[in-house]
């Protein structure tokens, strides 16, 4: 079969990075999670005490950020680096996701984001989830793919992932959080989140992950066998 671009965007909390990983492991393609880049710029920011609303300080940082994605030896998954350090589960915490969609909103924040982005999928087989990777990072990608649940389930999944780490989380700060991040994403003047025309709308309400990679995996391998004819 061809190697194809397949894209994965949606709302937050819908299992995105999940199923770009399982399809990126089954096909042997390279899987990128875009979030985490904008996180691991977003702990940037935070750590060095950047003010994301001068652009002067905005520009001088990215100048001095790295990122790249590390594949783990034991888990076999990509890892993101930020200057060298894993920090895979350092940006997972709350407080980078209550920053993370008003960083991700500075135009030169995407436009850094979306070169690198690019670069790694110009030798195609590449999933990557995100927002806005169907409409503005390979708008031309072979297949495109936006989830979307039930907010009651998303609210309910990423409080689970939260309170595994930190057990102080409360359900209605997971809620605001998410509610916040949904309008900022969707109302932001750069590349807001929206769904691709050409789009595949997946629905995982009421999927579990087995039945969910499977509907994905199905697509996947119909247009990749037609690429190839």
């Amino acid at each position: 079969m061809k190697k194809i671009i397949v894209t994965i965007d949606g709302w937050s909390s819908c299992g995105k990075s999940t199923l770009a990983k399982q399809l990126a492991h089954k096909l042997g393609y390279i899987y990128v999670d875009s979030g985490a880049m904008y996180r691991a710029i977003t702990l940037y920011f935070l750590r060095n005490h950047i003010d994301w609303t001068d652009p002067g300080q905005v520009h001088q940082a990215l100048t001095d950020i790295t990122l790249e994605f590390v594949p783990n030896s034991k888990s076999g998954q990509s890892e993101i680096y930020l200057n060298g350090e894993n920090v895979e589960y350092v940006i997972r915490d709350l407080v980078v996701a209550e920053k993370v969609s008003e960083v991700a909103a500075i135009k030169e924040v995407r436009a850094f984001a979306v070169a690198q982005q690019q670069q790694m999928g110009r030798n195609k087989g590449i999933v990557m989830d995100g927002r806005d990777i169907g409409t503005v990072v390979f708008p031309d990608a072979e297949l495109k793919i936006f989830m979307t649940a039930d907010n009651a389930v998303r609210v309910e999944r990423r409080f689970r992932e939260l309170y595994e780490k930190n057990p102080n989380v409360s359900l209605e700060e997971v809620k605001s959080n998410l509610e916040m991040r949904d309008y900022i994403d969707s109302h932001r003047e750069v590349s807001p989140l929206r769904q691709a025309e050409d789009a595949i709308v997946l629905d995982n309400t009421n999927l579990t992950p087995a039945e969910q990679f499977k509907k994905a995996l199905t697509l996947v391998e119909g247009i990749a066998r037609s690429e190839g004819q």
